[in-house]
């Protein structure tokens, strides 16, 4: 930078862009959990308690299968396998047996009994369900036909069989007589869809549950910006899941962990927020939520980092997104958005830190970002290339010039500009009243 800026923080706030002197997100304020996203290797029990249903069994197979460290491999199979057995889906069960190979002593090998028993009682309960819905169409009893196609739902969700277990929940929707009914329809459909990562059911059900907001109480309300959120972030548009995760309301709670849990809600939606949102929005909408800061604090790491980016402490939010990435890669809706995500933050900060300056150091800029200096060229020239930041760089001397307009040349040009409109149209209108003067004026030919 210029011989009288020797820090980079301090300038960036005597022009504007620094936010130490707002309020930033309390950092003393008392933990109520255990943070199970952090720095941390991952709290695998910790964790998978944060969840219920196929989704716990789903995310511990997913661990299992992305982790390098045999014994959290093993950890996850093992708690994987004994969730299974609580439950009746014994395709499940094989394969998580087939990933153990074994390994876990005889406890936790195949058990053919059980999987016998299961598949006897799952036969007649079937059979059962079958009778008595064929029963209820006879006596043409709707509410009746309804809670028999949703106990089929239930049925096959529970065995594993997702595709019909969706064609069930969504044929319980001609015998739906009040809201609440079409309400439940669209929740079943929502979550067996994102069981199936089939992200544009969502959107449609979703939609479909906000045009009756006469039945939607605040517990539901925020289940559906979940599961929102969740349909923008696999499309990647990370803005809208920003915004959806923010609206998330306290009245979550733990009510929605067969999908999400509310440190998931933190984490998704400051991630996004700091990836596309611009500065204004970050204060306005992540760092002064009152509701979104309650998530915040079950997830330290990611306040502090959103903390740290506002108050353009660059090294230290990317020395955060640094030590969480190999937990956020463990995510299975994450794992596959955390390199662009990473990127565009990174992108975000090198941006704001030339903004206000008209020439930088790189070298103290690439000590700012804890980089090297040809690295930290190479991002710039590929912002630049991308027309993000407008500068060029001297590579001899290693510092970095804002390319700024020439205001007095841009105004004479759009004087001149404002000046040749004007005269073509004084002349358009002069040869328009000479013609029509002299009746000149071209008529149109009547046809005979």
């Amino acid at each position: 930078m210029d011989g009288e800026e020797d820090t980079s923080n301090p300038m960036m706030e005597a022009n504007g862009t620094g936010g130490v002197d707002e309020a930033p997100l309390s950092s003393t304020s008392t933990r109520k959990n255990r943070p199970i996203i952090s720095g941390e290797p991952l709290d695998i029990e910790a964790y998978a308690g944060l969840y219920t249903g196929r989704t716990k069994i789903k995310r511990l197979i997913f661990i299992a299968s992305r982790c390098d460290n045999p014994a959290m491999q093993l950890e996850a199979l093992r708690m994987a396998y004994d969730e299974i057995k609580k439950g009746e889906n014994t395709q499940l069960y094989r394969e998580v047996v087939q990933k153990i190979e074994g390994r876990l002593g005889p406890n936790y090998e195949m058990d053919a009994a059980w999987c016998s028993t299961i598949e006897r009682k799952d036969e007649q309960r079937k059979e059962k369900l079958e009778s008595e819905l064929n029963a209820y169409r006879t006596n043409l009893i709707k509410e009746s036909i309804r809670m028999g196609y949703n106990d089929f739902g239930d049925f096959y969700y529970a065995h594993g069989a997702l595709g019909d277990a969706f064609k069930s929940y969504i044929r319980t929707r001609d015998y739906c007589t009040t809201s609440k009914h079409i309400i439940q329809m669209c929740l079943n459909a929502i979550l067996v869809s994102i069981e199936m990562v089939q992200f544009s059911n969502v959107t449609s059900y979703v939609s479909r549950a906000e045009l009756t907001p006469e039945a939607l109480d605040p517990p539901t309300v925020a289940k559906l910006c979940c599961a929102s959120g969740l349909a923008h972030l696999e499309a990647k548009k990370y803005k809208l899941a920003a915004r959806k995760f923010l609206e998330v309301g306290p009245e979550l709670g733990n009510s929605y962990s067969e999908v999400i849990a509310p440190q998931d809600v933190a984490t998704y939606g400051g991630l996004c927020a700091l990836a596309s949102f611009d500065r204004t929005e970050l204060k306005n909408k992540v760092i002064d939520n009152i509701n979104f800061r309650d998530f915040l604090e079950l997830v330290p790491e990611v306040r502090e980092l959103i903390n740290d980016f506002y108050s353009s402490h660059y090294a230290s939010c990317l020395e955060y997104l640094g030590n969480l990435k190999p937990n956020l890669m463990l995510d299975i809706h994450l794992y596959n958005h955390v390199e662009t995500l990473y990127d565009q933050i990174r992108n975000k900060a090198l941006i704001q830190y030339t903004l206000p300056f008209v020439s930088v150091d790189m070298r103290m800029m690439a000590d700012a970002f804890k980089t090297s200096v040809s690295g930290l060229e190479k991002e710039l020239e590929a912002l630049i290339t991308d027309n993000q930041i407008q500068a060029r760089i001297d590579s001899h001397n290693k510092i970095l010039y804002a390319r700024h307009a020439d205001q007095r040349n841009a105004t004479f040009q759009r004087v001149l500009q404002t000046g040749n409109e004007f005269d073509q149209d004084v002349r358009a209108m002069l040869l328009r009243a000479n013609l029509l003067k002299r009746d000149c004026n071209l008529k149109a030919s009547r046809k005979v």
